[in-house]
């Protein structure tokens, strides 16, 4: 089967749900929550469909760009919908499930870069998972960070949107952003430690930039919540930090991939 159909699903199913939910939160009304959540999980399936043939190639594990965009997007929604279950974090869905038709779109149709696929060790595929699982919980603290400083901004000019309407107080969602935080930390923290394990050497000339940024961005978060934890640090010290944080990790991420497949060609 070709991914083709699987990826165009997955694009229109998380595009009508988003729609369904933002009708709703505008007329500041909350969304079916088990009809939104189902519409998720359905495009999920057919986003991981396509991922799964996009990703396995002869020589490997195919992860260039924008495979693993799709991927990262594809585990922070993911990561959210087991998270509705338990905690009020249903409307990060209206930011990220764009996110999830973007990427799977541009994974379909946009060239892939020059990359030699992985070979599939089990040291390295649990580097590649503890990676994206990291990566997947601080996207959603940097979203969750975002939605904060606007539901701080809206209550204060006392305006708030349908949207903000429908979020929990700010104490809880400034709880939720920290729960996070120490989750993408604490896996971003094994990451590092198996990159340690696993490869032979972390400053070699095609990796060391993404093992120095990836080092910064970890004592960044380390800050943030010694921060929390000791000087009871919040709101938008809070916001900035975990926003200083996530570019870094990005850029460590994304920014070596980009050089390195569009710019260097290796």
């Amino acid at each position: 089967m070709h991914p083709l159909l699987p990826s165009l699903a997955a694009a229109a199913i998380y595009a009508g749900a988003t729609t369904y939910q933002g009708l709703y939160l505008a007329r500041r009304e909350s969304p079916n929550k088990p009809l939104l959540a189902l519409l998720a999980l359905v495009a999920l399936f057919c986003h991981g469909g396509s991922l799964f043939m996009q990703l396995h190639a002869s020589a490997g594990l195919s992860l260039d760009f924008f495979n693993a965009a799709s991927l990262i997007a594809f585990a922070v929604i993911a990561i959210t919908l087991l998270a509705c279950s338990r905690i009020p974090v249903e409307n990060l869905l209206l930011i990220l499930m764009p996110l999830g038709s973007l990427t799977v779109l541009l994974a379909q149709f946009l060239p892939s870069g020059t990359l030699t696929p992985i070979d599939e060790e089990a040291g390295i595929l649990a580097h590649i998972l503890l990676s994206i699982l990291a990566y997947g919980l601080l996207t959603i603290a940097m979203f969750q960070a975002l939605l904060l400083s606007l539901q701080d901004y809206q209550l204060k000019h006392k305006h708030p949107s349908g949207l903000i309407r429908n979020f929990p107080p700010l104490q809880t969602m400034e709880s939720l952003l920290f729960g996070f935080l120490w989750a993408g930390w604490l896996l971003l923290s094994l990451s590092l430690l198996s990159g340690w394990l696993f490869f032979e050497d972390l400053f070699a000339q095609h990796l060391v930039h993404k093992t120095v940024l990836s080092c910064i961005a970890w004592s960044v978060f380390a800050v943030l919540l010694w921060g929390r934890h000791q000087l009871g640090w919040r709101g938008h010290k809070a916001i900035r930090w975990t926003l200083a944080g996530f570019c870094l990790l990005m850029l460590a991420y994304f920014g070596s991939k980009l050089v390195r497949e569009f710019i260097l060609h290796i």
